[in-house]
Order: structure tokens, then sequence, then C-alpha cells
């Protein structure tokens, strides 16, 4: 059975080390051989190792270069511009729940010094070391208590870059290296989570991001390849009305692009945004509103039902699974979605795949979508 097959797969690639990457020659450093990322390029050097974020709002630009210098080591001469990092990080501030979750799974929860957000982190280990006052809490991640920043002395402080954000304010003014984490901005999901490779770097754990990645990639391409066999499946509507905007996930995105690979149809699938658009809701009703299911995001103490949906906009009545009871919610609060997902997304194709063939047999439980109740 593929559950089977799976799990023995991710058995064999855990215990086997993928570190010794193939490389190609780059001038006069090796340039890490990256699978799937748009944004990245890692090029090693003797002394230090060179990281360069492309700017995913902005082609032909940088957003960021970063110099990675091991520590104890004194920082080579000639080196390119960019922002200096001394590895392995031993303290770092972070500004999202994804990494800090990326960062615990990586066995590396207790470098995290600070965070910013907390309410939405539903980690318990960073929740109880906050508590313990090991972990320092930074305020919001838009306007964090600079004061508690720099009281801890990260040698870091990881956030996520926005288009037009107008930068980071009293943060930029401090001294401590900004890592600006862009990975989401990817248009593919297996290119973002190849960004742990980066993240491992980091920390030291080139060896082990390495192999985790290697058992995400063959784990989504197993799955790829059955909802292949399955043949074309429905068509799907992603998330729904927030204020008066949907907020409709690009063709380009990593949401998009996970919908043509379990094999749904989409209706912006030819859109070229990596992002999302912007839309009301009679463009969406007018080019999605007879798709055969729903899948959206929620945030809620409590599972959500139709009538419950239906009291956000009335409109969702006149959407085609609505009517025929074809919805699917993930409650961001009682999953882990945004912890997960972003760096094992052959666990939400599993999701996506199901769902959009229902047909199949033998898959492993829904993980974090459940069909809605009456």
């Amino acid at each position: 059975m593929l559950r089977n097959a799976l799990l023995t797969l991710t058995t064999l690639m855990l215990l086997s080390s993928c570190g010794g990457q193939s490389t190609r020659g780059q001038g006069d450093g090796d340039t890490l051989a990256l699978k799937y990322s748009k944004l990245l390029t890692i090029v090693s050097h003797q002394g230090y190792t060179v990281a360069d974020i492309r700017n995913p709002w902005h082609k032909g630009r940088l957003l960021h270069t970063y110099v990675l210098v091991p520590r104890g080591q004194e920082v080579p001469k000639g080196i390119p511009h960019g922002t200096i990092i001394r590895t392995p990080v031993q303290r770092a501030a972070v500004f999202t729940t994804v990494h800090c979750s990326l960062l615990t799974n990586m066995g590396h929860g207790e470098n995290i010094v600070g965070v910013a957000d907390l309410k939405y982190i539903k980690i318990p280990y960073i929740q109880q070391q906050v508590k313990a006052g090991r972990i320092a809490d930074c305020g919001g991640g838009l306007n964090p208590v600079v004061e508690k920043i720099m009281d801890i002395k990260p040698d870091i402080i990881m956030l996520s870059p926005f288009e037009n954000s107008g930068g980071y304010g009293k943060v930029e003014e401090i001294d401590i290296p900004l890592v600006e984490c862009a990975e989401y901005m990817e248009p593919s999901p297996l290119a973002r989570a190849e960004w742990m490779k980066f993240y491992g770097m980091l920390f030291g754990e080139e060896a082990r991001t390495d192999s985790l990645f290697a058992v995400v990639d063959s784990s989504y391409q197993a799955l790829k390849a059955e909802a292949r066999k399955a043949g074309e499946g429905a068509s799907v509507l992603i998330d729904r009305i927030v204020g008066s905007v949907w907020y409709v996930p690009g063709g380009r995105s990593t949401i998009g692009q996970m919908v043509k690979d379990a094999g749904g149809r989409y209706p912006w699938a030819d859109d070229d945004h990596s992002g999302s658009l912007s839309l009301p809701f009679e463009t969406v009703l007018e080019r999605a509103g007879d798709c055969e299911v729903w899948m959206y995001r929620y945030s809620s103490d409590h599972e959500q039902n139709y009538r419950e949906l239906l009291s956000d906009h009335h409109g969702y009545a006149q959407l085609k699974p609505f009517k025929t009871r074809n919805v699917y919610g993930c409650n961001v609060e009682q999953s882990l979605f945004y912890e997960e997902s972003p760096f094992r997304p052959d666990w939400l194709l599993s999701d996506f795949i199901q769902i959009v063939h229902p047909q199949m047999t033998n898959s492993a439980p829904l993980r974090y979508y459940k069909k809605l109740s009456e």
C-alpha cells in the first residue's frame, strides 16, 4: 500500500546521510546544487559561504546577501559585500511560528532566545520556555520591543519580508543581522521546503537538513505519481472572504502548484502570480462558483459548520460546493498547518490528493482538513 511504501521510504532515507551534496564549480567557489529553489543561490568558498536571496518582487534584483563565516575564524579578506553571520548560530530571535517549528524539529529549540507574536505560536516547547523566562516575548512582529531584543543579544533575527513593507523600523538600527525568510514566495512547495538547507547551514546542521529534504522530496514525488495515476481530479476553490476581499492563491503560488500536483483543476492555474490575488466576491463567484470542491482555512476555538460559514458571508450559498456539501475546512488553531506544512509539503499534498480524488483508498487520514458538518 502507498502508506506503507512511503513509511518504508522515509525510514530508509533517514538512515542514510545525504550530506555529500553534489556541487558544480563556479569561479573560486562551489555552488550548492539546489533542485527547486528559484530565489536562493549558495556558493561555498574557502573559509566562508555566500548565500544570495533574489528579490521575489523585483526581477533581477537581490533582496539580501549573507556571508556565513565559521565561529573562531578570522573574517577572510576580499569577501563580497553582505551581512556577515557567524556560524553555527547560537542565539536566535525568531519572529515566525514556522521557523520556530523548524528549529525545534532540528533539535535547536534551545537556540531560540526570543520570539514575536507569541499568541500565534502553538508550539508547547516555546510557550513553556517563555513562561519559564528562558525565551523572551519580544512583542508584535511588526512592532517588536527593541529593548528586549537588545537585552537577549541574539546572533540573528529571523523574520519574513513583505513587498512594500517600508523596512523593519528600529530593528534595523541595532546592528543584529536580519535573516529575511522569503521562502514563502517560492513558486512551488518543494522550492519552499528546500530552504531548510540554508537554515541548516546557519545552525551547523547541513547533513541533517539535507537528509530531511531528501525524505520530503521523495515522499512528495511518490504522492504526485500516485495522483497522476488517478487521472484528472476535482476542480478546486481555495480559501474564503476576509473582510471584503477574497485572497486567492496565484497560479504560481505554492498552494496553486500543489493543487496541480494533486491532480486538481484550479481556476487560476494560468495566473503567473506567486503570491495571492485580492479579488471581490463577485469575481470569484463568476470564475470559480461551479468548482466541485472548496477548501479553506480558518481560525477558531471550535470546528466550523455550514450554518456558521454562511453567517460569515451570505454569498457562499451561491457556490456549488456549498450547495452540494463538499466543503473542507482547515482550522489552523486546532492543527499544525502553519507550523508543519511549509517544510513538510508532502503531508499537505496527501490531504489535497484525498480531497480531489475521493475515490482513492489506502491513504493516510486527513492531517489538516476536515469535511464540514451540518
